[in-house]
This record gives structure tokens, sequence and C-alpha cells, in this order.
């Protein structure tokens, strides 16, 4: 690893952990050098977590004065982010509840109550889950009488903005797509259920997430889909140490073995729980159970190459293009991963590409209609 990312990831363990940096031996940086540490932080959206880290930081390895000061603003700006999301998803948490339904929220703002600082953790958009169909259908309606413009997509979720932020209905709540499992996904779903907690311990509101094992494999398998994929970024692990950490007493170990041996993903958690531990720091008693670690460059490599959810990746399509064109490189993002996923999760990695080509020849069909396929 070159120091800048040295650099990155030992004051992201600072500031995930709230524990003195762990290694200083690249320090001290170059004004150069912290740049592009601050651009990496911002890239992987972990700026307001490598700020803590900043503050556990010796006096005298800090950056300059020139930059310093840039990064306690972007700090305060995701804090002042994250306290409109909080308000945004309150509201309309509430014009759910007086309308008797029932959402789930996932990832996210419930995620964030899992950290030292929730409000340093960079948000994005607000993520509902209705477990009843009626009442994702009412929602549907309920949200349009609001004068909300709703937009699907390929997978069955839609979305919408409300009040300047982005919020998606999801119809499922894991992110796998073999079909042979999901009658077993949806049995363990009722099983563990739900549970409510605060977004921020001076909020006396409480929303509804997923139980921990559930809320445990959700952040897990959403890894593991944007991995095989787009991409993923920092900021997603560091919400799996988090969750490993604060769920590590509540959850069985034996029935999260069961569950990943069930759904076909034992390879790719031995691959993530290595890497929660060789670069975020994750004690192994925080991992859901023992096992023998194995090399996790592989991910790390995923990880750096595109930050958060691959955007950065060379090739990414513009968000503006056209839904064809975002689906082609969605697949093409799949395949040039394809020994990666195929690897550590071959089932899933098989139902994911063939999703993606009738995905495929569903689009082609509607753009060139008449036309010869070539998939």
């Amino acid at each position: 690893m070159n120091k800048e990312l040295v650099a990155l990831l030992t004051l992201l363990r600072a500031g995930l952990w709230e524990k003195k940096p762990d290694d200083l031996s690249v320090f001290p940086l170059s004004g150069e050098d912290w740049s592009r540490v601050y651009h990496q932080a911002q890239r992987q959206t972990v700026t307001g977590i490598v700020y803590r880290g900043l503050c556990l930081l010796p006096d005298r390895f800090l950056p300059s004065e020139l930059l310093l000061p840039r990064w306690v603003a972007a700090a305060d700006i995701i804090e002042r982010k994250s306290r409109r999301m909080n308000s945004a998803l309150r509201g309309l948490y509430e014009v759910f509840r007086k309308n008797n339904l029932h959402p789930i929220l996932l990832k996210g703002q419930g995620v964030a109550s899992l950290y030292e600082h929730p409000l340093l953790r960079e948000c994005g958009d607000i993520d509902f889950y209705f477990p009843k169909e009626e009442e994702a259908e009412r929602s549907v309606s309920l949200v349009r009488d609001m004068g909300c413009q709703i937009q699907y997509k390929a997978d069955g979720s839609l979305y919408y903005c409300w009040n300047g932020i982005v919020v998606e209905h999801h119809s499922h709540l894991f992110d796998l797509t073999n079909p042979f499992i999901q009658d077993f996904l949806k049995k363990t779903e009722q099983t563990y259920g739900y549970h409510s907690v605060s977004l921020s311990p001076d909020q006396n509101m409480k929303i509804p997430v997923p139980s921990p094992l559930l809320n445990f494999f959700l952040l897990n398998t959403h890894i593991m889909k944007h991995a095989f994929g787009r991409g993923i970024g920092l900021r997603q692990l560091c919400d799996m140490a988090r969750a490993c950490y604060c769920f590590h007493d509540s959850i069985n170990p034996y029935e999260t073995r069961s569950l990943y041996h069930k759904t076909g993903i034992e390879k790719w958690g031995r691959l993530l729980h290595s890497f929660l531990q060789d670069y975020l720091g994750l004690s192994p008693e925080c991992l859901p159970y023992k096992e023998k670690k194995i090399s996790s460059q592989p991910l790390l490599e995923i990880i750096m190459r595109g930050g958060n959810f691959g955007q950065y990746a060379s090739g990414r399509g513009d968000t503006s293009q056209s839904t064809w064109k975002r689906k082609l490189h969605t697949s093409r993002s799949f395949l040039h991963n394809a020994r990666f996923s195929y690897r550590y999760a071959p089932k899933e990695a098989f139902w994911t590409f063939m999703n993606l080509l009738i995905g495929q020849i569903h689009v082609k069909r509607t753009v060139f209609p008449g036309g010869r396929l070539y998939v």
C-alpha cells in the first residue's frame, strides 16, 4: 500500500473506534500527501469518520493550516446534512404512520445510530421497505397525492424526491437474486422481524429497522451486490464493522453460519470478515463466528478502484445517461468482476448474471423493436 492509503486507513480506524491511531509510521505527511488523503476520504464518503481520526492524531502530525480548516468545514457540513436528513425522515415517517402505514427503515440513518458520532456518518438516500404488499401499494398512492413524481427501477423498487432528499421504496429486504432461496429468505424475515431505534440520542422518536441478524445480513449482502457490480466504498464497510461490533452479543453464531450456508455466501462472508479485521481493525471477538482469515486484498482493490458505489471507476456512466446505457454499463461492470464474484459466491453470481441478461434482452427489445438481438 502507498503511504496515502496507509494514512487514510489509519485515521479511518481511529475515527471508527474512537481510539488513538495505531500506525504513525507514515506521518508526518507532506501537503500534497494530505491533499490526496483528503480527496480519497471524499471519494469513499468517509470524510466525517476520518475527521474524528484527525482529532485523535498528535498535533505535530496534523495537516497544514490550509487544509485543516477545509476538513473542519466539511465535517460541519456533514453534520448539518445529517440533521436535515433526520428531520425529513421523521416527517415522512410520521406521514406514513398517520395513514396507517408501517415502513421499515433500511441502512442509512438506522445504521448511523450504531456509530459513536452518528451525525458524522455521511448520509445518502432514505430507504424504506414495506413488508406488506398492500401497504406498499397504498404508500405509492399516498406519495403521488403529495405531489411527488415517482420513478421505477428495474428491480421493482421506486424512488422520488421528498423535501430535497431522494427516497426509495424497496420491494425486497435482501439484495439476493437466487430464486431458489427466496422462500427461505421470506421465512427468515418473518422469524426474526424488526425492532425500533432512535436516530440519535437527543431524539425521542423511534423508527423500525430490521432485527440485528436481519440487519447484519442485509448490510453484508448489500456490500456483496455492489462489489460484484459497479463497486462499493469504504463507508459501507464501516457500516458493516459497526454492525459487527454492536450486534455480536445479540447474534447467534450457529444461526449466522447457517444463514450464510443456506444462501451460498460462506466464501464471501469469510472474505468480508477478513477485510474488516485486516483494514478496519475489527476485533475477531466481534465476528459472528470464528474462522481462519484469508487475503482480503481483492476486495480492497475493488473498493479503492471505484470509490463510493463505483462512482469514480473509469468508464463509469453518467447518471444522466439513458436507461439502456446505464444497464449496459452495469452489465459490463459485472462481467469485469465476474472472476471475483464467481470465486466468492458462485450461485449468486450466476443468478445475478441471468437477471442482467434478461434485463438486457428486455431493454434492447424496447429500444430496438424488430431488430436482431445481440446480447
